[in-house]
């Protein structure tokens, strides 16, 4: 029986719905604009911080900032704006432009008395998560931001560079986080008298940047992705659109700090050191996959990023299959020690512990499956996971073996 000839009415309907569909789903999403506008103060060390909102089809109700008043003051703008302690809730005005501004202090030291964040009379380095610290936001329902940064620099500053892609006429950063519906500028960000080198690889723009002056590996790094880029793709999965590297000299932080698609990393750290690792490799590990430990269970995101940062070397025939071993055994005798993985903040030994303990996991895994599965499997299915705990580690280690992991059964995770 042929419907078309019995319903054609019905079938018209069908058909007349399913091209509704895609503008119905439109229309349950509404925007609103939000504007970012940074101007650097290097006399002050301070940053002017705009936040501009603009209702669309939807708009904010409320926003709380967490600004401590350290870091953050002189905080005004239109509506109501209260300061609790460290806690800033603004209501801007309904149905109209509004605009909060604040100071924020830019100067910050980490331990060792080195710097994660600095001004000085010529240059910037800073988070645009600090830049812009965390909020809790009250949206008309479905409200999703539609958000762009600019900056208005000081005379003599030249150039800019953050995480983000630029706009189509190139005077503001299109600002993106799927994860949520209030986009923030979060990763590393950096101004003033740098210099940059940018290579377009097949899928992902690299830009390395540090301030003029400082022996920044600009171009060694980027070699380093000739070969590296292919097998993060490989292991990981599809890569940000864009990642920046911002490196310096002292008085910045001695090491190597992970952010959303970005990282930094002191001008005077080694591509690869004499041990066979890599904080370049191991940080951009951090940036790809975006895994964090449940609690207790740091060691498991260091010890993938640190484990794999010899094994994609070796990948990429960066170290031979000798020195890789070698580098693998210096990092066992390093943390033959431990007695335990369990630890909020895993680092130094401990994260040596949680190599070995991987590698010991990726060879079980080998001979269980006659060598069709591996550690990757395992980290793949992590990776959708994003916050991960040991149990999480075990179960994924069992359904890529077909049974429980009998080398995750260590006293070491008791």
């Amino acid at each position: 029986m042929n419907i078309s000839n019995r319903h054609p009415n019905l079938l018209r309907g069908l058909a007349l719905v399913l091209l509704l569909l895609p503008a119905l789903a439109l229309a349950e999403r509404t925007e609103y604009g939000v504007d970012y506008l940074v101007r650097f103060l290097p006399d002050k060390g301070q940053a002017d911080v705009s936040i501009r909102l603009t209702p669309g089809t939807g708009e904010v109700r409320r926003l709380r900032l967490r600004m401590p008043e350290d870091r953050y003051s002189n905080v005004r703008g239109d509506g109501e704006v209260t300061r609790k302690g460290d806690l800033v809730t603004w209501v801007p005005p309904r149905g109209e432009p509004a605009r909060l501004r604040f100071l924020h202090t830019v100067n910050h030291k980490r331990r060792n008395d080195g710097y994660d964040a600095r001004m000085t009379v010529d240059w910037v380095i800073l988070r645009g998560d600090d830049l812009v610290p965390p909020a809790t936001v009250l949206a008309t329902k479905g409200a999703d931001s539609r958000a762009r940064l600019r900056f208005q620099l000081p005379k003599g500053w030249s150039n800019v560079d953050t995480p983000f892609k630029l706009s189509r006429d190139r005077k503001s950063y299109v600002v993106v986080n799927p994860e949520r519906s209030f986009d923030r500028p979060t990763g590393w960000i950096i101004a003033g008298d740098v210099g940059t080198r940018r290579e377009q690889f097949e899928n992902i723009e690299i830009s390395v940047a540090g301030p003029k002056g400082d022996e920044v590996r600009r171009n060694d790094m980027l070699a380093f992705f000739n070969v590296l880029v292919p097998e993060f793709e490989s292991l990981y999965g599809k890569l940000p659109i864009k990642v920046l590297i911002v490196s310096a000299g002292d008085p910045m932080w001695r090491g190597g700090l992970s952010g959303p698609r970005s990282l930094f990393l002191h001008a005077d750290r080694p591509l690869i050191s004499e041990n066979g690792t890599s904080t370049l490799v191991h940080e951009l590990s951090h940036v790809f996959t975006r895994l964090r430990g449940a609690d207790g269970d740091d060691w498991i995101t260091e010890a993938v990023a640190e484990y794999y940062s010899i094994e994609l070397m070796r990948r990429a025939g960066l170290l031979s299959q000798a020195r890789a071993d070698k580098a693998q055994d210096w990092l066992a005798r390093h943390g033959k020690d431990v007695g335990s993985l369990t630890s909020n903040r895993s680092h130094g030994p401990r994260t040596a512990r949680g190599v070995a303990l991987l590698r010991e996991l990726d060879a079980e895994i080998r001979k269980a499956t006659a060598g069709k599965r591996s550690l990757d499997d395992v980290v793949r299915k992590l990776l959708v996971l994003r916050e991960v705990s040991r149990e999480d580690l075990r179960e994924q280690a069992a359904i890529v073996m077909g049974r429980p992991s009998r080398v995750l059964q260590s006293p070491l995770l008791d």
